[in-house]
């Protein structure tokens, strides 16, 4: 529910706070007070695009801000706008309810904010449409076209399940669909770039690279190319560590490991703790110069004996390096792609056996989208009788007895060059869109006799206005506990029918919170709470107020024939206030 709304200087509101409670609440006020900016405001919240041209003259920014509560809603609603605050990092206020902000700045961008916590305009949109639903002149329009139509056939129907299937089955389809077509309309190119494919993967698997191979080679090969060199560094370190060298004095048995063996046998031989110690750490340094004396004669060993092992590595590095000149940079580049090569050169097959194959699926993915297509159609079939039927008994509580509403399904047949043409299992071809293969098209007739025409050819701007609203009240049922708001949708709308809309939305009040802006009076003498937007006497701005009953008599004075200060307006209004409030009581 709306607590609260605070709006500054958006249009003709300077400064405006107004509290909202439950049932039906109504805003009034003369043309140009700014009504209507209370209802964009709401708009705004809504995730609306900002017009900078809505701020205030001489104001750097508009601001609207919103306080909603969520206790009277189910647990199923509750748990999900809860998902929402936790997704963006909001919080609910100390007694909570949740804030949502929007502010519109002249020059620069806008800003919204959710439980104190800045959000994208999409986040707050997400917020608030599950709370509030929105109604204006424009919304009767958009009322006409088909889309909208069908949408509010599958908001009745509950067709998600559905339509959830049907649309992750035509995904499905027309992917495969577009890869048969692609494959077979490039045919010819697709094999000769197999071809180029086969043929490198060929010459990379003759020459069988390693991974980092080529940098082991460029080592191996400046080895070899100082090969005397490294062998005589080799031995000299290698005999100087076991072998035997001849010392100045010529002959004496001279090696790093027998005199360390010497000084560890003299060490041990002693009592002396300190000398002991330092003998067992001589010990360890005799196992180290034992092992690197053999990892020294291995690499003795492994030296080639002659010059041609040179050649044979540099005759590898060529082949090596006639890979990365055509491939990657590298040895391991040369890997990688050969192994994306492969993975294209799978998708690449275009074998009539493949062919066949990919045609096979494609036609049984188009049989299970034709019978998730014609499941959907029976659901909406079924069900648009059912609306229609529940519509029409609306109309006739409307002052609109002798009226008649319709709603056809169809199926939309596929053009000559469709993108996704599908055929039903009666062999009718129709086109898959993403919604289904059905038309729903909206039907009304003032007169039964008439004959029933489109909705947009059929009824007038008052007709249409109490149409969206019975089709609204038939499709609130799932949404009790949220906001409705209506924006003069009782525009060409007066007598009998004016107090039929007040009637039918006090009773959509009885479940809803419902706030209605209105010019007729038949309307606001059903509100629970009466709101007006008048000029505040300072630069021509506008503020709001609650009335009082006394005050709510005046204003409905002023709204029959602008006699609110007369005796005889204000019995009419008078008048009319008590007959709203007892029709209200008797009807509760």
């Amino acid at each position: 529910m709306l607590a609260e709304i605070r709006i500054e200087a958006l249009g003709a509101i300077s400064a405006a706070n107004a509290e909202f409670d439950r049932g039906l609440t109504v805003l009034t006020g003369e043309t140009g007070t700014g009504k209507t900016m209370v209802v964009t405001g709401l708009h705004l919240l809504g995730g609306a695009r900002a017009d900078a041209n809505r701020v205030r003259s001489g104001a750097e920014r508009a601001v609207v801000e919103g306080r909603f509560t969520t206790t009277e809603l189910d647990d199923a609603l509750t748990a999900g706008i809860d998902e929402i605050l936790d997704s963006s990092g909001s919080e609910r206020d100390d007694d909570g309810s949740v804030i949502a902000l929007r502010s519109v700045s002249r020059d620069g961008p806008s800003r919204a904010y959710l439980g104190g916590r800045s959000v994208p305009a999409k986040s707050l949109s997400t917020f608030t449409t599950q709370l509030l639903t929105l109604h204006g002149q424009n919304d009767q329009l958009r009322l006409m076209r088909p889309d909208e139509q069908r949408a509010a056939l599958d908001r009745f129907a509950d067709v998600a399940v559905k339509l959830a299937r049907y649309q992750g089955l035509r995904d499905e389809w027309l992917t495969a669909r577009r890869d048969l077509i692609d494959r077979t309309n490039r045919a010819r190119d697709l094999a000769q770039e197999a071809d180029r494919l086969q043929f490198a993967l060929q010459e990379i698997a003759a020459v069988d690279p390693q991974p980092g191979e080529d940098e082991a080679l460029v080592a191996d090969i400046r080895r070899l190319s100082e090969l005397d060199a490294l062998r005589d560094a080799a031995a000299t370190a290698r005999a100087a560590l076991s072998g035997v060298l001849d010392d100045a004095d010529g002959g004496t048995e001279v090696s790093a490991t027998s005199a360390i063996g010497a000084a560890v046998s003299a060490l041990e031989a002693t009592d002396d703790a300190a000398l002991q110690g330092l003998g067992r750490q001589l010990t360890d340094a005799l196992t180290v110069v034992g092992d690197v004396s053999r990892e020294i004669g291995g690499f003795l060993s492994d030296l080639p004996s002659d010059a041609s092992t040179l050649e044979t590595k540099l005759a590898r590095q060529g082949e090596l390096r006639s890979l990365t000149r055509k491939y990657a940079a590298d040895v391991d580049g040369v890997l990688s792609w050969a192994a994306e090569a492969r993975g294209r050169l799978a998708q690449l097959d275009v074998s009539e056996e493949t062919l066949a194959a990919l045609a096979a699926s494609v036609d049984e993915l188009a049989v299970r989208v034709a019978r998730a297509a014609a499941d959907l159609s029976v659901l909406r079939t079924k069900n648009a009788k059912k609306l229609a039927k529940a519509v029409t008994a609306e109309l006739s509580g409307l002052a609109m007895s002798d009226a008649e509403f319709t709603i056809t399904v169809s199926p939309v047949p596929a053009r000559d060059d469709d993108s996704a043409p599908l055929t039903l299992d009666n062999g009718q071809r129709v086109h898959a869109g993403t919604h289904g293969v059905d038309l729903v098209e909206f039907g009304f007739t003032a007169h039964r006799g008439g004959g029933v025409l489109p909705l947009g050819k059929s009824a007038s701007g008052g007709e249409l206005s109490r149409v969206m609203l019975a089709l609204e009240v038939v499709l609130s049922a799932s949404t009790e506990g949220t906001t409705m708001v209506f924006d003069e949708v009782d525009a060409g709308v007066g007598g009998r029918a004016a107090v039929q809309i007040g009637r039918r939305l006090a009773r959509l009040a009885r479940t809803h919170q419902v706030i209605v802006v209105t010019h007729l009076p038949q309307v606001a003498a059903y509100a629970d709470t009466h709101l007006v937007v008048a000029p505040t006497g300072k630069n021509g701005t506008s503020g709001v107020r609650r009335l009082s009953d006394d005050d709510r008599v005046a204003e409905l004075a002023r709204m029959l024939a602008g006699l609110g200060e007369s005796d005889t307006g204000r019995a009419h209004a008078r008048e009319l206030l008590d007959a709203a409030q007892q029709d209200r009581a008797a009807s509760a």
